[in-house]
């Protein structure tokens, strides 16, 4: 073969490797939007639900200092996040800010006192701020606490509309997600088909001579691992850079990320990734070596 037809076959193969690791990146970056903004907005609902505020109050007999030894005790439990103690004059002062027009008459009527009970707040975590979840605290609480606890109280309205609000949008996800998972696979199957398509008589000569499947196939595993891993490594510099532009453009956005998220992320398309990369590979090369080598003209 003459140096230039090397030259040439040399330069088709690192097109091939190349348009290939282009193809998944885009996909996997379409793929990472649509999880990234999934895990977005589970991260906002979640901050909603930690924002619920449950008020518990408490028996007329008991004084601020056995209010606040149940606060210590609510501290422990794995169900909450933050507690605090609310004090009849707090508790003025925040019914003052909502409703600053009546709040001179409360004071006429009642001597200038505060006519609100000492009690407690608390922010429930978000793997419990829901319906089932909180009432099956409320239960805990007045259990616990029989002789202490007279009621516990929270937006049931604004608990359901929490959940049901990001229940719609998982199912528009879960549709969507589907959709273009099937797209993708197509898109990158008929890429690393077409690759292959060049090497398809290198195939069958190996097999010619002798080469097991197994070894034929392991050159071509190894580097669809490897078009999977920087694959995925260009679609995430593609959606960091596209989230970066979207902070810096759109002020009003609310949707962060911490390190866990991205790492997630990163996971999911490197499995995707791969997984894709990998099954395409070998659904290709099980097609050339079935197939006679009259066939592959």
């Amino acid at each position: 073969m003459s140096t230039g037809a090397v030259k040439y076959s040399k330069r088709g193969l690192q097109t091939s490797f190349v348009s290939v690791i282009i193809g998944i990146s885009l996909v996997l970056f379409m793929l990472g939007l649509l999880i990234g903004a999934y895990l977005g907005l589970e991260n906002l609902q979640n901050s909603a639900k930690e924002k619920i505020e449950i008020d518990v109050f408490f028996n007329p007999e008991l004084n601020d200092a056995d209010i606040k030894l149940v606060e210590q005790e609510l501290k422990a439990f794995e169900e909450i996040k933050t507690v605090w103690f609310v004090s009849p004059d707090r508790a003025l002062a925040v019914f003052k800010d909502e409703n600053s027009s009546q709040i001179e008459e409360i004071k006429e009527i009642y001597d200038g006192e505060s006519p609100f009970p000492a009690s407690i707040t608390f922010n429930p975590k978000a793997t419990v701020a829901n319906t089932e979840g909180l009432a099956n605290l409320k239960i805990k609480l007045l259990k616990q606490f029989p002789e202490k606890v007279s009621e516990v109280n929270y937006p049931v309205e604004d608990v359901k509309n929490v959940n049901l609000g990001f229940l719609r949008w998982a199912y528009i996800f879960a549709v969507i997600g589907i959709l273009l998972t099937v797209v993708a696979f197509a898109i990158i199957n008929n890429t690393i088909r077409l690759a292959l398509y060049s090497k398809r008589f290198t195939i069958k000569t190996m097999q010619l001579v002798g080469a097991k499947s197994s070894f034929i196939r392991k050159p071509f595993i190894w580097q669809s691992i490897l078009q999977g891993i920087l694959s995925t490594i260009i679609g995430m510099a593609l959606l960091m850079a596209a989230f970066f532009t979207a902070k810096n453009y759109f002020q009003e956005l609310t949707i962060t990320y911490g390190l866990f998220t991205f790492l997630l992320l990163f996971g999911a398309l490197l499995t995707i990734g791969i997984f894709i990369s990998v099954f395409s590979t070998w659904f290709a090369l099980n097609k050339y070596l079935r197939k006679s080598l009259n066939d592959l003209y």
